[in-house]
């Protein structure tokens, strides 16, 4: 699977010397904004970081630490995190990070309502919204309708690949990690997905929408055929659920039926491309580097 290195960064890490970090390997970094629902609870470092990430080359995403125990709290959390982030680009994510012992207790049902009030008005304002927790949260207090509406960066420390048992976006696999030009220790993440390429295609964080999506083929397989050339073609998107780079598992035929049009659709829609259903030479040349 493709990936990109990142890590990502609070006033905790003090000052970071980003173009090091570049040097070292790191693509982007995860900002920490701040926290809760009051403007002085904004990250002390915020912007500074911010400046020297984007002066640095790294691709800038954010987020948000939430300890909003109800729909209420959560909205006055979602304002407050746009206002710190008003007037930025970000070529990576926004994200909703919830994980507080505070919010354990809190039912499934109302831990739902919090994630989709905080992450739909995000998306209200022109974001690329993504969700942060670890595994058990994630999967114990998090509908399953909801883990699915957002892109997904899991924390998952010290293991060779997520048991998290969803699609994700990122990952985030140690909170101890050694990177040039961070003093002492630091969180690092993996990104499974061209964030950059897909974010200014959709003209969220603040980049420009553009007119409309490229069209990766215009020929190739598409609902309706049958052949063994499909069968191949779905192999291909077996081994991507496996690898939990596409969450629409296909049927195991050679039919191009509604489940293998939704998952190519879903790819197109991920690397930035107008979902057309077309599977030609592009699409599975471009499937095909994923899985290497």
């Amino acid at each position: 699977m493709s990936r990109t290195m990142g890590i990502d960064v609070s006033h905790w890490q003090g000052s970071v010397d980003f173009k090091k970090a570049k040097a070292a390997g790191v693509s982007f970094v995860m900002l920490n904004a701040g926290y809760g629902r009051f403007d002085s609870q904004k990250d002390e470092r915020f912007e500074q970081n911010y400046k020297l990430a984007k002066a640095a080359g790294i691709g800038v995403g954010a987020y948000w630490y939430s300890y909003a125990l109800n729909e209420e709290q959560a909205l006055e959390e979602a304002k407050t995190f746009v206002k710190a982030i008003t007037g930025k680009q970000f070529d990576y994510p926004v994200a909703f990070d919830i994980e507080d012992r505070t919010q354990s207790s809190l039912s499934a049902d109302k831990i739902g309502k919090i994630i989709t009030t905080f992450c739909s008005y995000l998306e209200k304002q022109g974001y690329y919204v993504s969700l942060y927790s670890y595994v058990s949260f994630l999967e114990n207090k998090v509908p399953a309708a909801v883990r699915s509406k957002y892109d997904i960066w899991v924390a998952n420390f010290d293991v060779s690949k997520p048991s998290y048992n969803g699609a994700y976006g990122m990952w985030q696999y140690t909170s101890s990690g050694s990177i040039s030009g961070v003093t002492g220790k630091c969180d690092c993440d993996y990104a499974y997905k061209d964030y950059p390429a897909l974010i200014k295609s959709l003209g969220k964080n603040g980049y420009p929408k553009s007119a409309e999506k490229k069209t990766l083929d215009t020929s190739g397989f598409k609902k309706g055929d049958k052949s063994l050339g499909v069968l191949a073609m779905k192999e291909l998107l077996r081994l991507a659920y496996d690898k939990k780079i596409v969450s629409v598992k296909v049927l195991e035929d050679n039919g191009f039926g509604e489940g293998t049009q939704s998952a190519v659709n879903k790819l197109l829609s991920d690397w930035g491309y107008k979902p057309n259903g077309i599977a030609g030479e592009g699409f599975i040349k471009k499937l095909t580097g994923f899985l290497k």
